[in-house]
């Protein structure tokens, strides 16, 4: 599975932004998909997750402001950012689980400033 993370920039703080990541197959058989971001130095850690189902879980660091969906037809899933912050500043990665093996995409980058 081939992923291609979009949608980065740069914005100001409590502006918003649309994420997205585009799968090279059909997700609606993909058991999970995630979003996670990292900053230099730091490891990279979890922000929100969908199951196939559109169970979503988001971390509570982000949880209020940060929404995770996915679309079927278009085999995309989207991390919704709004009233983002300084600290928001990352590096944007999805991440499939399929048939036991993980994927990750090229990552996109976000830079709020303040």
């Amino acid at each position: 599975v081939q992923l291609q993370a979009s949608g980065g920039g740069l914005v100001q703080a409590g502006e918003s932004l649309r994420l997205s990541c585009a799968a090279s197959r059909s997700i609606s058989v993909i058991p999970l998909m995630s979003w996670y971001r990292q900053t230099p130095g730091k490891e990279r850690e979890l922000v929100a997750s969908i199951t196939v189902r559109g169970t979503t879980n988001v971390v509570d660091i982000v949880k209020g402001r940060f929404s995770i969906s996915r679309d079927n037809i278009k085999n995309t899933v989207y991390l919704s950012m709004n009233s983002l912050k300084p600290e928001d500043t990352a590096t944007y990665y999805c991440k499939s689980i399929y048939e036991g093996a993980v994927y990750w995409g090229q990552g996109t980058l976000v830079t709020v400033s303040s």
